[in-house]
């Protein structure tokens, strides 16, 4: 019976997240969503994923020692349109921490849509802040690629990698 209840619960956790893989072209970058703790944010970026929106977007924001972020801009810098905002999920219990997704919002609480960023580094700072929504689980060797790629300013915006990193597609798996 106690066999039977710890592969009951095993079970119930392994439905508890949602894994996919990033294709850029620098290399893939498997991930996990947790469901069961963002569902509002994983529930939202699977919708993104389910028609195809971050295909041909580009990691637009690369700070070393932060975060890369991506999911809103094409190569020339274009906003790509969005759905309406999601209710930010920051008091999930999520910390910040190297490797986790979390969603780009401004200074409006309950504004994040379909941008996100992967921490490169411990960040609790934002912690209750951002909402946490998933964890990279292999290809962190491509996160840091990315992380330090040489960047630039461009119009308005500010650590914008030189050469385009563009996401390919983003696949469940």
């Amino acid at each position: 019976m106690k066999t039977f209840l710890l592969l009951a619960l095993l079970s119930v956790n392994a439905f508890a997240s949602v894994e996919l893989t990033m294709v850029t072209n620098l290399g893939n970058i498997d991930i996990s969503l947790d469901d069961e703790k963002a569902p509002i944010s994983t529930a939202n970026f699977m919708k993104y994923v389910e028609e195809c929106f971050y295909d041909g977007l580009i990691f637009h924001r690369v700070v070393k020692g932060f975060v890369i972020q991506t999911g809103g801009l094409y190569t020339d810098l274009s906003e790509k349109p969005t759905h309406e905002p999601i209710k930010n999920e920051a008091m999930n219990g999520l910390s910040n921490m190297t490797g986790t997704l979390g969603m780009a919002r401004n200074e409006d609480w309950d504004s994040a849509t379909s941008q996100f960023y992967i921490n490169t580094a411990d960040n609790v700072r934002l912690d209750k802040r951002y909402a946490v929504f998933g964890k990279v689980t292999k290809g962190l060797e491509i996160v840091r690629m990315i992380e330090n790629s040489a960047v630039e300013d461009r119009g308005e915006y500010q650590n914008v990698p030189k050469e385009p990193i563009i996401i390919q597609s983003i696949i469940k798996r």
